[in-house]
């Protein structure tokens, strides 16, 4: 047993807690957690830490499989650039990738990380998820702009499904984006998933999208056609709000990826289906487009928002924290305990995985992490804020 405090408890069940308690078992389940109103008597057995103390953090989208290629795709190309270097580096050996995938599945421990969405559009990194002392949950992407080929890649991703059972792990299949999925295959897809716990997509993550889905013409179109990313013979939904409001399933949560060119309408739209998250991933962004997501207007639609670290080949490292950096640096009011509620709670939620983590309360198992180097004059990140596990 382990009594655990700091300056500060954020516990997602309540205000923060100034000098609280929590005492856990050895195996990391929360026995209690004690207010004491910003006394804390001296006591041999309290481990006090410099800092404020929060449930482990939740990242809701990440490609581990591309791990192997951290460095390798130049910074601004815009997506469709990125698309096209990516299809053309993205082969290497099962060796490299699992030996990256290795040390970028170890280094999200580090860095506070208990339960991840990660994109499988392959089974490369099913061996390591099933040792790893991270919870994952595998989100099998199919794509395919080609009508013909809806019915050959539905059974290639239930075949991936398949595997995925047979580690154990938890799965759904997900579309990739509205514009890379063609309206026979948004349609077979939600027939297969309809009984999914969560669902995710990419989703306006460039200014092309909106135009390619409705208009079938624009700067994003030219860009895949170059590079013959995309069919020649397309049959797309009606628009990006159609897709996911009619083509994607109704069950279960969904997580919309990136929404760096979202507006208002579509997000009051969308968000009429409920149990809608939206996941910034800003420092991809950054790397991709070079434009931050509009997490201020989000909020104040009072949307539920998460986090995610997107992969190594559009970020320089899979770190929440490094994501709560960005968005605290670009979004000053948006304050430090809802954005740890965005990388911690809601995650959970979003994933079904609420009785467990996010939450610092007795019966659950979130894994404690200390925040220290924190500005506790205005109460925020700082440059030097880092993370260390407590357990």
């Amino acid at each position: 047993m382990r009594r655990l405090s700091a300056h500060f408890i954020i516990t997602n069940d309540g205000p923060p807690l100034r000098m609280g308690i929590v005492t856990s078992a050895d195996d990391g389940t929360i026995i209690s957690v004690e207010d004491t109103g910003g006394s804390l008597k001296e006591s041999v057995s309290v481990e006090f830490y410099n800092g404020i103390i929060i449930p482990g953090f939740v990242n809701c989208h990440c490609h581990l499989e591309l791990s192997h290629l951290k460095g390798a795709i130049p910074k601004t190309t815009g997506l469709g650039g990125f698309l096209s270097e990516l299809q053309q580096i993205r082969k290497s050996s099962p060796e490299i990738i699992v030996s990256a995938a290795s040390e970028a599945d170890r280094a999200m421990y580090d860095e506070g990380i208990v339960l991840c969405a990660d994109i499988c559009n392959n089974a490369s990194t099913f061996s390591i998820k099933k040792t790893s002392r991270i919870r994952y949950h595998n989100l099998l992407e199919v794509f395919a702009s080609d009508p013909g080929l809806a019915e050959t890649r539905t059974r290639e991703i239930i075949k991936l499904s398949e595997e995925s059972e047979q580690y154990s792990l938890p799965f759904s299949i997900v579309p990739h984006t509205v514009y890379t999925v063609s309206l026979p295959l948004f349609r077979l897809l939600r027939g297969i998933a309809s009984e999914n716990k969560v669902t995710s997509i990419h989703f306006m993550e460039t200014e092309g999208e909106e135009a390619f889905v409705s208009e079938q013409s624009g700067q994003l179109m030219e860009s895949l056609r170059k590079t013959g990313l995309i069919s020649d013979k397309l049959l797309t939904p009606r628009s990006c709000t159609s897709a996911i409001l009619e083509e994607v399933t109704l069950s279960g949560s969904l997580i919309l990826v990136h929404n760096t060119f979202v507006d208002r309408q579509t997000v009051s739209r969308i968000n009429k289906r409920g149990n809608v998250y939206w996941c910034l991933c800003p420092n991809a962004n950054l790397y991709i487009e070079n434009r931050m997501p509009p997490a201020e207007m989000l909020a104040a639609e009072g949307c539920d928002i998460v986090t995610g670290t997107d992969s190594l080949a559009s970020n320089e490292r899979l770190s929440i924290l490094s994501e709560l950096k960005t968005i605290q640096e670009h979004c000053p009011s948006i304050s430090l305990t809802d954005l740890i509620s965005w990388a911690t709670i809601n995650g959970a939620r979003a994933l079904g995985q609420e009785d467990n983590y996010g939450i610092i309360g007795p019966g659950k198992k979130p894994g404690l992490l200390i925040l220290d180097g924190i500005d506790f004059k205005n109460f925020k990140l700082s440059a030097g804020t880092f993370v260390k596990r407590l357990m």
